[in-house]
């Protein structure tokens, strides 16, 4: 069975990047949301198993909306994409709250696909 993941991230541009890397891992990318708020309703309507989420995002951030999904689920899993520049006190605070890595923006391809490998508990 596939691995299900949601896409939260403000950015079309890299929504779109970072599914071409998943789809063409072998992966369903079943939602992109443009900000927590969406991905929020995204998660509970498609049941991922794997969210990957923008920190810098309107409406709702990334911790924002990450302790929210802690609240709805403990075991959700959740990957981190951050731009260095600025955000790394909340990078911290996302892993501090849960999220399983962090993965840097301008995202690479191996960088993401080891990442999803690692959530779903597979040697990387």
């Amino acid at each position: 069975m596939q691995t299900r993941i949601l896409v939260v991230d403000d950015s079309l541009v890299a929504g779109h990047q970072i599914s071409g890397v998943l789809t063409s891992a072998g992966y369903e990318v079943v939602g992109h949301a443009r900000n927590g708020a969406e991905g929020l309703k995204l998660y509970n309507q498609l049941k991922p198993d794997v969210v990957l989420m923008d920190l810098v995002m309107p409406v709702m951030d990334g911790l924002q909306s990450l302790r929210a999904l802690r609240g709805m689920n403990a075991a959700v899993k959740v990957i981190v994409l951050s731009s260095l520049g600025g955000v790394e006190t909340k990078a911290t605070e996302a892993l501090r709250l849960g999220a399983l890595c962090v993965v840097v923006k301008p995202i690479e391809a191996d960088s993401v696909r080891q990442a999803v490998e690692r959530a779903m508990g597979r040697a990387a």
